[in-house]
């Protein structure tokens, strides 16, 4: 787009790939979070030095933050993303399932919006019946998210949930949900801009997830029709015009066994998992991201899915040992090529991987004319894929695509309960 960009990184970043290759990178400051990626002053300082005209948030961090997107606005600086007050409608689960109530989607029983009590919180749990899901309001990844089947350990739940969450988000607010069993984790992509129009570019399956984390997402679902895509994409839009949404975002469902359809949340973001929906779209949505934020138009036809694509997010993580983090140096670096392969990645030889953030250090994604095409593909990627000096999830990866369950579709969230990576 011939767009000179600014990276910025903490001390634990300093030779990570983005550094190198952006036209400009600053420093903004120590390797914890929160006196680096998570403090708005050095974000907005480093911005300023730099006349950036805007920042693009990512997928982590303070990219559903609306303390954020309001000072970005304030200072003249364009937040590729959405407003403050779309952040708080929908990036807040609380309020975002308020809000999808209010514009007829579906969505699953639970506390009317956030809350504090523990006392009122056990009854309200007592009241849509166990098991719940006590789930913190801001941010995602799994973070400040906690199963109670029972009273009896629901108050040590829901104060884990609440530490979790100020932990990561800086904000310990919770809300509680009936917890549906077996059920399928379904996203819809919705784009929105300025001007009032909104799209959805299909769905992606995300049930492949170990302790709400996704671990494997594709697109199309296995599950899915055109029938029950009209439904969902439908619902999706609604929800998305409700609030007049902005930018990329994703409404995110639960489809239990009858194929009914209940809203979850939304992440007023961009995915890990945006590649899958680029290959069956042809979209790049980083570069619609931006063109959205300049204010075109995002266009009112809906783009055709083509074929089927697949992502693993392979982490620095040992499956062998309960999927420990497992930071340290990459002594060797090979990528997978040839038609219908694609690698992003920050990875490399003599790169050291810090022990301070996520452990995602790259995401596999395949395409095939079918779901068989893409699976066969992904296993012939993964075995190419060579990264030696630190454990990854490769081997994981190979092993559930082989799986005939994951093969045939037949699977929900749950399916790593009865998975065995060590057999």
């Amino acid at each position: 787009m011939g767009i000179k960009t600014v990276a910025v990184y903490s001390e634990a970043d300093r030779d990570a790939l983005h550094v190198m290759f952006a036209d400009e990178a600053v420093c903004i400051g120590p390797p914890p979070s929160r006196e680096s990626y998570l403090s708005i002053p050095r974000l907005i300082a480093a911005a300023e030095i730099t006349n950036a005209d805007a920042i693009h948030p990512g997928y982590g961090f303070l990219a559903e933050n609306a303390k954020f997107s309001e000072i970005c606005e304030s200072s003249g600086i364009k937040f590729i993303g959405p407003s403050p007050d779309m952040i708080n409608s929908m990036g807040d689960k609380a309020f975002a399932k308020d809000t999808m109530r209010k514009a007829g989607v579906p969505v699953v029983p639970g506390s009317d919006g956030v809350v504090e009590d523990p006392k009122t919180a056990a009854e309200i749990a007592a009241g849509v019946g166990y098991p719940v899901i006590i789930k913190a309001t801001a941010g995602g990844g799994g973070k400040g998210m906690r199963l109670a089947w029972t009273a009896d350990e629901f108050e040590r739940q829901f104060q884990m949930a609440r530490t979790e969450a100020e932990a990561a988000f800086s904000n310990p607010s919770v809300y509680i949900e009936k917890y549906v069993e077996g059920p399928r984790h379904i996203e819809f992509q919705v784009f929105g801009d300025q001007h009032g129009e909104v799209i959805h570019l299909g769905e992606r399956e995300c049930s492949i997830q170990r302790r709400h984390q996704k671990l494997i997402e594709e697109s199309p679902s296995p599950i899915m029709d055109p029938e029950l895509r009209e439904k969902m994409g439908a619902a999706a839009i609604k929800g998305a015009k409700s609030v007049k949404y902005e930018g990329a975002g994703t409404i995110e469902f639960l489809v239990d066994k009858y194929r009914n359809f209940y809203f979850m949340e939304m992440n007023t973001r961009i995915q890990v998992e945006h590649p899958v929906t680029e290959q069956v779209t042809g979209m790049d949505m980083v570069r619609e991201q931006i063109n959205i934020a300049a204010g075109s138009h995002v266009g009112k036809k809906k783009l055709k899915q083509t074929g089927h694509s697949i992502e693993c997010r392979i982490n620095a993580e040992d499956p062998h040992k309960d999927f420990r983090p497992n930071p340290g140096t990459i002594t060797g670096f090979h990528v997978p090529g040839g038609y219908g392969v694609r690698v992003d990645s920050h990875g490399y030889a003599g790169y050291k991987i810090p022990p301070y953030y996520d452990s995602l250090i790259g995401k596999l994604v395949t395409f095939g004319s079918n779901r068989t095409e893409a699976i066969d593909r992904m296993c012939r990627a993964l075995e190419e894929f060579v990264i030696e000096g630190i454990e990854t999830t490769i081997p994981f990866d190979l092993k559930v695509m082989k799986d005939e369950r994951f093969r045939k579709g037949d699977f929900d969230t749950h399916f790593l309960d009865s998975f065995n990576f060590n057999d």
